[in-house]
């Protein structure tokens, strides 16, 4: 029996600022490695137990899904774009209804794309305890055995303690909500209870009914945004009309809460969410200390430094608990014990309209991505790297001239009708209100220094007339 992975990679989490953002959130970001959490959870389920793997997310996530499955080797069998964020519940619910299609019997395993389970062979022995009952019918959610009185997470009380180290599928009692510190120690000590993982094995058809008899007119919703959806590029579109008429909301408020058919498997394997900085430090800290980048620390203690700069260097001196992010663009600095509140800090600069809140220092796009080196009255300079094959979209602006230096490889240069190859140390102008595009036709990626010069520099002052990537 083939499992088809289900992978969640919607969200825009900020707990983890500066490092995640609304524009590029923790899951393609290489927290723990030179891997993204995103490759980390793709590769998770490659197996001969596994088929190619069905992503829901974004729109403005589409290309980085693709681009980091290409790298990983893997190749999806679709990847369902939601046109807008709706929680679990309804991105599920679409890939349900994307596999009935052609199987209804087909197994799916539901996880998101941003957790850490560093034993693949122990986390997956614990999947295959849970297929039988799957097949019988069930809806099977995996628990994680917590080591501490964790107040972050939602728990799963079972009816007895697990008993045995071979993984087991226990009856469900009920979801607990994130206690407070005293319930959460309680609930260690007795042993009944499991970290809620978000992670599901079911059948399509076991799942869709469980939609149909909870919540059937989301169920309504989501066929119709299907049945309406579009191909684009190799992405599934799901209708946005259709898609708005259904509630945002949470697969454990909208089925699981209500199932009389859940069981558990514990899964006592080492697991994360990230969750927090403090998260991070667990996964990455060495005799108390987590360090990345260029980072010194000299007589600290249970303190994590991170410096995502080149050139950058942090240095921290007698700290205890603390953590310290340094980025181009914001540092962040905490006692490490209230990491929680950093989504808090997010909201304060989103409303002071701080561009730090949501936008990342490198902006990607299809074709590569870009960073702004300096920022003056009226000029820019940016740094642009596109990939092999990648083409900017033919476009015009109505503010701004550029004049593009090539420093790495060999670009095509289009300006109004002229067409010129443009390699290392040449460069070319672009005047203002010209139609140009830069394309890389090598096997290296171009790299290139932008000056911006104009009365308004923002990316919205761009006319497109043509682009490969179908953006409006």
């Amino acid at each position: 029996m083939t499992i088809t992975p289900v992978l969640l990679c919607g969200g825009s989490g900020t707990r983890l600022w500066p490092l995640s953002r609304k524009g590029y959130p923790k899951q393609f970001v290489d927290l723990l490695g030179p891997e993204s959490l995103f490759q980390a959870s793709a590769k998770r389920f490659v197996g001969p137990e596994y088929g190619a793997p069905v992503v829901v997310t974004a729109d403005a996530f589409r290309f980085i899904v693709a681009d980091q499955l290409a790298s990983a080797g893997i190749t999806a069998a679709a990847v369902l774009i939601e046109p807008d964020g709706r929680d679990t519940g309804p991105a599920i619910l679409a890939a349900a209804l994307h596999l009935a299609k052609s199987d209804t019997d087909g197994l799916m395993l539901v996880a998101p794309s941003d957790h850490v389970i560093p034993d693949t062979e122990a986390f997956n022995m614990t999947v295959k305890a849970g297929i039988p009952a799957a097949l019988a019918g069930k809806i099977v959610t995996f628990g994680i055995a917590p080591d501490r009185p964790e107040t972050g997470y939602g728990y799963l009380e079972l009816d007895r303690n697990p008993d045995g180290a071979a993984p087991q599928v226990l009856p469900l009692r009920a979801f607990v909500e994130k206690p407070d510190a005293t319930r959460a120690a309680r609930m260690l000590a007795e042993g009944r209870y499991l970290w809620n993982a978000g992670i599901f094995l079911f059948t399509a058809d076991v799942i869709i009914q469980a939609f149909q008899s909870a919540r059937p007119d989301m169920v309504a919703a989501v066929q119709a945004s299907l049945d309406r959806a579009r191909r684009d590029l190799g992405f599934t579109r799901l209708d946005p009309v259709a898609w708005a008429g259904s509630e945002a909301i949470s697969v454990d408020f909208a089925v699981m809460e209500k199932a009389p058919n859940l069981v558990v498997v514990p899964y006592s394997g080492r697991w994360s969410d990230l969750g927090d900085w403090a998260a991070v430090w667990r996964e990455t800290e060495d005799m108390g200390l987590a360090l990345s980048g260029r980072t010194t620390a000299i007589d600290c203690t249970d303190t994590l430094l991170r410096s995502e700069v080149d050139g950058l260097e942090l240095v921290g001196i007698g700290l205890d608990d603390i953590v310290a992010v340094a980025m181009p663009d914001a540092v962040l600095i905490a006692r490490k014990g209230r990491a929680q509140e950093v989504k808090q800090a997010v909201s304060i600069l989103k409303a002071r309209q701080a561009r730090q809140a949501d936008s990342f220092p490198k902006d990607h796009r299809p074709w590569g991505w870009f960073e702004s080196l300096v920022i003056g009255d009226r000029f820019q300079v940016k740094r642009i790297v596109v990939n092999p094959g990648g083409a900017l979209s033919l476009q015009s602006h109505v503010h701004r001239a550029e004049h593009w230096i090539v420093v790495q490889g060999t670009a095509r240069v289009t300006v109004d009708a002229e067409v010129t190859m443009v390699t290392e140390n040449q460069s070319v102008y672009v005047p203002l209100g010209a139609i140009h595009r830069l394309e890389n036709p090598g096997k290296v990626p171009v790299v290139l220094i932008e000056v911006q010069t104009g009365a308004y520099l923002g990316e919205d002052d761009i006319i497109r007339y043509e682009d490969v990537y179908s953006r409006k």
